[in-house]
């Protein structure tokens, strides 16, 4: 079975600091902007409502075989947090795949943040045995496809609650 723990993943420019209930309050501005919601639904969460949810994502999946491996994204030389990166890894028989997702905050789009993080997400997969990630993305979110495409993920036939699915095999 394999079971993964985050650890920081360095990039040029930023950090990938494992997720802390600590990071609630500074994350709840990052997300505060209800247009980061028009492809996933839902509204900004109070930075105690994050807190709480942070505190289950950092206690762990109660399911056997499933890690939840989650990330905050620091822009170092802003000393800042700008999102976030998640990694959902599920063991089978041939190792683990991954279910990915990543979220910049809108001050901060538009500048290869996302992407850089995702790469770094991806490069640090790489090195376990995960053999297939994955991420599921709006058809209208041109914005993502752009990121998981710069990640080296390719867009399949397959949908999940209307989203497509992005897929990286890895042999």
């Amino acid at each position: 079975m394999v079971i993964l723990e985050p650890e920081t993943i360095r990039t040029d420019r930023l950090a990938l600091l494992p997720l802390e209930a600590e990071h609630a309050e500074e994350m709840a501005a990052v997300l505060s902007d209800p247009d980061l919601h028009t492809f996933t639904g839902g509204t900004p969460e109070t930075a105690q409502d994050l807190r709480a949810r942070y505190e289950r994502l950092v206690a762990g999946s109660p399911r056997p075989g499933e890690a939840w491996c989650n990330w905050v994204v620091r822009l170092r030389d802003a000393a800042c947090l700008t999102g976030y990166v998640q990694a959902t890894v599920t063991a089978d028989d041939r190792g683990a795949a991954a279910e990915i997702a990543w979220v910049v905050g809108t001050p901060w789009q538009r500048r290869g943040i996302a992407t850089e993080a995702a790469r770094g997400l991806v490069t640090w997969l790489r090195k376990h045995p995960v053999h297939t990630i994955t991420a599921h993305i709006h058809p209208d979110h041109e914005a993502s496809a752009a990121v998981a495409t710069a990640a080296g993920l390719t867009p399949t036939d397959r949908w999940h609650d209307g989203e497509v699915r992005w897929q990286l095999t890895i042999s």
